[in-house]
C-alpha cells in the first residue's frame, strides 16, 4: 500500500492548541505543522493537502503539487489574493459547533440592544433605580446581510425570539417563512431594517460597504427609535470612521463589533470608548480545533474515495 502524505497545516492560531490537537489528528498519514520549528526548511514538493489560516506567503511555492486547499475558518479571504495560489479546490470549513457559536453572539448582541443593556450598565454605574422601557422583540425588524450557513441559522433563532427577520443576499433566495432581497432590492431592505446585522463575506463588491451611505438608509423611528448595526463578518466590510461618525450624529443609536478592519483594535481607536458600542476579539466564532480536523479527514475521506468535496469555494464569488 502507497504512504499517504501528510497534511500540511499552517494555522495562525495558538501554536500550544495546535499542536496538541494534531498529535491524534491524521493518523493514519501524519501532519507536518509549519509552527513546529522541527519543519522549517521541510520538503513539501509532495504533499496532497494543505489546511490554512493566514498561510505564509511563499507557501505554494515551497508546496508546488497540492491537490485540494482547506480553510481553517469559514471565510477564505486572507489566501485568495496570496500570488501563486494554485488552481485547485478550496473547501470552507463548515461546522455545527461554529454555527452555533455565531448565531449564539448575534443573538446575544440583538437582546442587548433590543432591551438597553448600556442603560442598565448606565443606572448600575451611578446607583440610579430607573426603567428603561423597551419593545418586545416582534416589533423590531432585524435585516440580515448574507444568508449562507451562518446567516440561515442566526435568522431562525432570532425568529424563535420573536424577532421579525428579513434577510439579503446578492442573489435572490426563496426561504420559507422570510422575506428576502436581492442587490437591486437593497433600499427596500435597508429601509425596514431596525437592526442590520452583517455575516457577508469579504468580496470586492463587500469591501466598505457597511458605510455612512448605507448607514442613513436603515429604518429611522422605528421601535428602537434609531438603528443598530452589528457586524461579525469581515471587518474590511465597513468603513469604521463612518461607524464613529454615525454614532456620534445619532444616525446610529449602537453598534456590536466582533470584526476590525486592523486587528487587534487599536488602542486609540475612538470606537474602544463609545457607549452602546460592543467590541468582541473576533471571537464570536472561533474555529475548535478538534473539530476543524475531524471536517478536513472526513474531507480527504470523501475526495480518496472518488466522491465530491463539500463546501466548495467559488472563486468567481470570492466565497
Amino acid at each position: 500500500m502507497p504512504v499517504k502524505s501528510p497534511v500540511l497545516v499552517d494555522l495562525k492560531f495558538s501554536p500550544e492548541a495546535i499542536a496538541k490537537v494534531l498529535k491524534t489528528a491524521f493518523a493514519d498519514r501524519g501532519s507536518i505543522n509549519l509552527a513546529d520549528p522541527a519543519s522549517k526548511g521541510a520538503d513539501l514538493s509532495q504533499v496532497d493537502y494543505a489546511l490554512l489560516w493566514k498561510p505564509d506567503a511563499d507557501l505554494f511555492q515551497r508546496a508546488s503539487n497540492l491537490k485540494v486547499i482547506f480553510s481553517g475558518g469559514a471565510g477564505v479571504d486572507s489566501m485568495l489574493n496570496i500570488p501563486g495560489l494554485p488552481d485547485i479546490p478550496i473547501v470552507r470549513f463548515v461546522d455545527r459547533s461554529l454555527t452555533v457559536r455565531m448565531t449564539e453572539w448575534v443573538v446575544l448582541q440583538c437582546l442587548m440592544h433590543l432591551r438597553d443593556v448600556f442603560g442598565h450598565f448606565r443606572h448600575q454605574r451611578k446607583r440610579v433605580w430607573g426603567h428603561l422601557p423597551a419593545p418586545e422583540a416582534r416589533e423590531v425588524t432585524v435585516g440580515v446581510m448574507g444568508l449562507g450557513i451562518l446567516g440561515l441559522d442566526a435568522a431562525t433563532k432570532l425568529k424563535v425570539m420573536g424577532f421579525n427577520v428579513i434577510g439579503w443576499s446578492r442573489q435572490k433566495k426563496q426561504i420559507d417563512g422570510m422575506e428576502t432581497f436581492d442587490a437591486g432590492e437593497l433600499d427596500a431592505f435597508l429601509a425596514r431594517t431596525d437592526i442590520l446585522v452583517g455575516l457577508l463575506p469579504l468580496t470586492p463588491d463587500t469591501t466598505g460597504l457597511y458605510n455612512a451611505s448605507l448607514f442613513s438608509r436603515l429604518r429611522r423611528g422605528g421601535a428602537l427609535g434609531k438603528p443598530v448595526f452589528i457586524n461579525a463578518g469581515r471587518g474590511k466590510s465597513q468603513v469604521q470612521a463612518d461607524i464613529v461618525s454615525a454614532i456620534e450624529a445619532g444616525v446610529l443609536g449602537g453598534a456590536s463589533l466582533d470584526v476590525f478592519d486592523v486587528e487587534p483594535l487599536p488602542m486609540e481607536d475612538p470606537l474602544w470608548g463609545m457607549e452602546n458600542v460592543v467590541i468582541t476579539p473576533h471571537d464570536a466564532a472561533v474555529s475548535e480545533e478538534h473539530s476543524l480536523m475531524r471536517h478536513v479527514e472526513e474531507q480527504i475521506a470523501r475526495f480518496e474515495r472518488g466522491e465530491p468535496l463539500q463546501y466548495l469555494v467559488d472563486r468567481s464569488r470570492g466565497y
